[in-house]
């Protein structure tokens, strides 16, 4: 009768309701903050993709504006003067002639990674000029270019390339029909308002005839 009066009441215990509403309680509010949580991630992050997209738009937009300076780079066959802009040159003037009048395999007065597509903004050597956009931070960009390759035509040099800035003009030189070049330009530019590490960066790859 002992044993048979101890299992009654395990039955008992076992029917006993008492606390599942706690438990049951506890179990939503665990589901209820978990769906919160992610929520607040949700927006979080994505407000954090917008102000990342925002930003990179923009220096990519300074990359779009280098674009313009470099055309006029290579149409005044050096710095084009244009106002507020303190282009300044790190390719040397030997360099340079071949880049804008020699197809890339002539190239004799460039370094072994003129021909490379990585640009390095802290490293001069990498690039060929350089310039700043934009007044004050946290809106001003620096704006890194290189020609990697030149193609020429199927005629002569062009006129005004030869004898213009850095080319020098030979006596008794032959003008010759004007052809077009074919430049691949990559350019670089990044907010100097940021630490280095962290900065946002836009790359645009060029191909430009003249």
């Amino acid at each position: 009768m002992q044993d048979r009066a101890l299992s009654e009441v395990e039955m008992e215990l076992l029917k006993n309701e008492r606390g599942i509403a706690l438990t049951m309680v506890l179990v939503l509010s665990a589901i209820s903050l978990a769906v919160m949580a992610a929520l607040l991630y949700m927006v979080t992050a994505g407000t954090q993709l917008t102000g990342m997209e925002k930003r990179y738009n923009t220096a990519l937009e300074a990359g779009k504006g280098g674009k313009d300076i470099a055309f006029q780079f290579i149409g005044s066959r050096g710095n084009p003067g244009v106002p507020g802009i303190n282009l300044i040159q790190q390719a040397s003037n030997n360099c340079l002639t071949d880049k804008l009048t020699k197809a890339t395999a002539n190239w004799t007065n460039c370094g072994a990674s003129s021909t490379s597509l990585t640009i390095d903004p802290s490293s001069p050597s990498t690039y060929d000029i350089e310039f700043t956009l934009g007044n004050a931070a946290p809106n001003q960009y620096k704006v890194t270019e290189k020609i990697v390759d030149t193609v020429e035509g199927n005629s002569g040099p062009d006129t005004g390339l030869v004898k213009n800035a850095v080319v020098l003009s030979v006596p008794g030189e032959i003008t010759v029909m004007s052809i077009p070049y074919l430049y691949t330009i990559e350019i670089d530019s990044e907010n100097l308002s940021q630490p280095a590490d962290r900065r946002e960066r836009a790359k645009v790859s060029v191909l430009y005839e003249y």
